[in-house]
């Protein structure tokens, strides 16, 4: 694509920030961001920009934060700044139709899965949960269905076995940075047809809540180690004893035989579950500080068989 084109890029959190760097690096013409309204974060709740805004402001393009994608602000705003493509990662509201219509490139939004797996909004750290071996980022053409446009460039990478919800995000955030750069290589005079998804193999990956880093130990010792690596750092693996939440930041699984959530050893933190256990190296106690489980079990002098959960 021309890179005079007029380009106007729609992102919000630290997983956009890599896109736009590189339209701007790359010297494309970015005529304006969208991102979310700044919100208050920290104990002083003070308003803060969301990461795309601090990096357009850097770069000197102007920011629009409007509340709604529907009540005609926007499409007003976009009007006046007639783009050629509107570009879109993890922007957080859904585009409407006559948005979607309105460059003449269209819209395209890098996601963080290889579509159509994992639709929605925490494809990262579900493909961790669920014990994926590889992923990747998946280009599209937007329209009016939730990550459902035709595709049109994926770039697959393995997930390692220790590798954690918020280090794959980071390396995903810096491929889909590659993954736009070669889409855009793609538009030249006609505008790419692109891949239609398979809707049989369409899977959804639902915002991540609290409740979802709830240890079960009856599933298997290999399960809760993807959860524990897949929910890290937010919203944290967590499990109760004696009616206190203990978040598990870091564990193994290894082979090990108890009653589910016993505890297998007084010295090292070694929890039986449904199948096999679960070695535990780092923990952190409600209202404390992370710290080495050894250090935790002398700090709490734990007998052989007491139950977690």
């Amino acid at each position: 694509m021309n890179k005079d084109s007029r380009i106007v890029f729609m992102g919000t959190p630290d997983f956009a920030v890599p896109c736009l760097k590189r339209l701007i690096d790359l010297k494309y013409n970015v005529v304006g961001v969208f991102t979310q309204p700044d919100k208050p974060k920290g104990r002083g709740y003070k308003l803060t920009p969301p990461p795309v805004k601090e990096l357009a402001l850097e770069a000197g393009i102007p920011v629009y934060q409007p509340e709604k994608m529907r009540d005609g602000t926007a499409y007003s705003i976009l009007t006046e700044l007639a783009p050629d493509m509107i570009i879109a990662v993890a922007y957080g509201k859904i585009l409407p139709k006559d948005i979607l219509d309105l460059p003449k490139y269209g819209c395209v939004n890098v996601h963080g899965s290889l579509l159509p797996k994992y639709r929605g909004a925490a494809p990262i750290q579900w493909s961790v949960i669920n014990g994926d071996k590889t992923t990747g980022v998946t280009s599209m053409k937007m329209d009016v269905g939730m990550d459902t446009g035709n595709m049109l460039l994926k770039l697959e990478t393995p997930i390692g076995e220790e590798e954690t919800g918020g280090e794959l995000f980071d390396r995903l955030a810096l491929l889909g940075a590659d993954c736009l750069e070669q889409t855009l290589d793609l538009f030249g005079d006609t505008v790419p047809e692109g891949e239609k998804q398979n809707e049989e193999e369409a899977t959804y990956a639902e915002m991540l809540t609290k409740e979802h880093g709830e240890i079960d130990f009856t599933l298997s010792a290999k399960r809760l180690h993807d959860l524990i690596r897949g929910t890290s750092p937010w919203p944290s693996a967590y499990t109760w004893l004696d009616g206190s939440r203990i978040k598990l930041h870091r564990a193994a699984p290894i082979e090990g035989k108890g009653a589910p959530g016993e505890l297998l050893d007084s010295k090292k933190l070694i929890i039986a579950c449904g199948e096999g256990a679960l070695q535990v190296f780092e923990v952190q106690p409600e209202g404390g500080k992370r710290m080495n489980a050894e250090d935790y079990l002398r700090g709490k002098r734990l007998e052989k068989g007491v139950i977690f959960g």
